[in-house]
């Protein structure tokens, strides 16, 4: 009697897509993936060492998640079972269970492959725990999301997470020739064309086997060229989850690119982002950000170039105000940079927490009460405007602390000047506090 979770057999006479004819047979042919799978790799080394603990495997779509975790089965001799988050609630859990604990009575254990296991709430992961625990099951979840964020913490630490990569061009290469190998044929496409195959998939295997499944469907007399094929053909959409971790990947690459003084890096990105379908206003705020701190008053200009860019997108919108963002994107890419300001304010905030509430020196109190100026709120202070210079040189800082330097401006850009009027006015001070 076969389990209510096995997943159903195909009759032998029916067709099967590309994808499923494909499927490796063994470790030794999955594509992709030899840094988890090779002797010295974490899902080697449990193999040899015949000790396989449960597993998160982590990776974009198309990856070979659900083929590792068959194989691993097969390979230490556990039932494979296989649900997916989406489609089984709490009762049917149960019901996984309750067949593992039959099946571990009788001597085979379980590896329990949960497909989009991040759609779990807390409740149900932790209703994993107990059985991972007394060895019921072994679990092998699978996940597009980063488990840091979507896996509760006791799950984790019971689980090795195992990151697997999105397939090289190189290793779409290898699974196109697998499939002509499979279906006896060439694929009707020029070298041109077939390059934009393998970009078209996008890192996904199994799209890239739907694709050329379509393709051998066409009659063709004479090999298809690029612009035939991107006539008949959609391309994938880029993997982009405006809430979710590849959005803070994105603009964590934009913001380094454009710290790094690379325009054409940080232009890719942008547009990346603009084309999964980011706010563009959440972009003007994030650019705007990066001129005050990574740029700040090294060019001055460049928060005036991103808030006129931002107000100009919001008078064209999209797609033509984009342009004037991206204008932002390449000056602050090239203007000269700075942290001053930035490391200066965080270490100004961390001495005035520190201080607590040392009070400002009596000279630079208001005075506006006649008792007040009795107790010397204000006595002694020179209104520097009347001082030789404009510069008074007093301390202002509260009296017996130490005066501290938190402002130093790097020999880039505007900041060479104000090093001067540092400079300057440190010698204007000590010739004042020494008269």
């Amino acid at each position: 009697m076969s389990d209510l979770f096995d997943t159903p057999s195909t009759p032998t006479d029916a067709p099967r897509p590309l994808a499923d004819r494909l499927r490796p047979r063994t470790l030794a042919q999955v594509i992709g993936q030899s840094r988890v799978l090779s002797p010295e790799g974490p899902l080697g080394s449990m193999l040899a060492a015949h000790s396989l603990s449960s597993l998160i495997l982590w990776g974009p779509p198309g990856v070979g998640k659900t083929t590792i975790a068959r194989l691993l089965a097969a390979e230490t001799d556990l039932a494979f079972i296989q649900i997916s988050a989406i489609f089984t609630g709490i009762p049917d859990l149960r019901k996984v269970f309750e067949s593992a604990k039959i099946r571990r009575q009788n001597g085979q254990g379980t590896l329990l492959f949960v497909d989009e296991i991040h759609r779990f709430n807390k409740a149900q992961q932790d209703g994993f725990l107990p059985y991972m625990e007394d060895g019921t099951i072994l679990l092998a979840g699978a996940t597009t999301e980063n488990p840091s964020f979507e896996l509760n913490a006791a799950l984790l630490s019971r689980a090795q997470v195992i990151v697997l990569e999105r397939l090289t061009p190189t290793d779409l290469e290898l699974l196109a020739q697998r499939a002509e190998k499979e279906l006896n044929r060439a694929l009707p496409l020029t070298g041109d064309a077939r390059e934009v195959l393998i970009e078209m998939a996008d890192g996904d295997g199994r799209t890239l086997l739907n694709l050329i499944e379509q393709i051998t469907a066409w009659r063709a007399d004479k090999p298809l060229g690029r612009e035939q094929l991107t006539t008949r053909l959609m391309r994938r959409a880029a993997k982009y989850d405006k809430s979710g971790e590849e959005h803070y990947n994105l603009i964590s690459a934009l913001h380094k690119s454009v710290r790094g003084s690379d325009p054409d890096a940080a232009l890719y990105w942008f547009a990346r982002m603009l084309d999964g379908g980011e706010d563009p206003r959440f972009l003007a705020r994030r650019l705007t950000r990066m001129a005050i701190e990574d740029v700040g008053l090294a060019d001055p200009q460049a928060q005036e170039v991103c808030l006129a860019g931002w107000q100009t997108y919001e008078r064209l919108g999209s797609p033509e105000g984009e342009l004037a963002l991206a204008q932002a994107v390449v000056y602050l890419a090239l203007a000269p940079k700075s942290n001053a300001t930035y490391t200066a304010f965080a270490a100004a905030r961390d001495a005035a927490r520190q201080s607590g509430s040392l009070p400002p020196p009596l000279l630079i109190r208001n005075a506006p009460t006649k008792l007040m100026k009795e107790i010397g709120y204000g006595a002694g202070y020179a209104y520097d405007h009347d001082a030789e210079d404009g510069f008074s040189g007093q301390n202002y800082f509260p009296d017996g602390m130490k005066r501290p330097v938190y402002y130093t401006p790097p020999e880039r850009g505007f900041e060479r000047e104000l090093i001067k009027r540092i400079d300057y006015f440190a010698k204007l001070r000590g010739k004042r506090q020494g008269a």
